[in-house]
């Protein structure tokens, strides 16, 4: 998972215009943290839905097949286990080695359509999963990570902090 304190600020500046990016695809800052909100309030995890599909109020999020139970929780378990360099590939040899690399191979190529109600507000936006950096450095998309994962204090922070460099006296 994202540490948002940690990044400097032209990352921080980067990742908000991202998130604003996304949020106008699909209606504006409201709706982005409705569908953020709602997938929080969400028991079991959305991304197990059998339909492979989540809907919020202003829209939905649409994927290619199902995510079952145990590869859900293996992600987040990842997620809370890298926090401090990020990368989910494991080291070969390591306890479970194989089971990270089947989730990595399951999900890196799937691409989750978010697609508003009504189709004045955006066009929508496309994620992925993971950023595969090289052979062994694959990261958790940080706008996948803001959607599915992040704290919602953090993503607010995140979308309406100020992206501007604080001037020195």
């Amino acid at each position: 998972m994202l540490d948002y304190n940690s990044l400097d600020e032209m990352a921080k500046r980067d990742f908000k215009k991202h998130l604003e990016e996304c949020a106008k695809a699909i209606g504006g800052k409201n709706y982005f943290l409705q569908l953020v909100e709602s997938i929080r309030d969400t028991r079991p995890h959305p991304l197990m839905a059998k339909n492979a599909r989540f809907q919020f109020s202003q829209g939905n999020v649409k994927w290619q097949k199902v995510i079952y139970k145990d590869k859900v929780h293996l992600l987040i378990k990842l997620l809370g286990e890298n926090q401090t360099n990020g990368n989910l590939m494991p080291k070969k040899g390591d306890k479970g080695f194989k089971t990270v690399m089947n989730l990595l191979r399951t999900l890196g190529p799937m691409k989750f359509e978010v697609n508003p109600k009504n189709k004045v507000n955006g066009d929508g936006f496309i994620l992925h999963p993971f950023d595969r950096i090289d052979n062994k450095t694959t990261q958790l998309n940080y706008i996948f990570d803001a959607v599915f994962f992040m704290p919602m204090y953090v993503v607010k922070k995140a979308l309406t902090g100020s992206g501007k460099k604080k001037k020195r006296s």
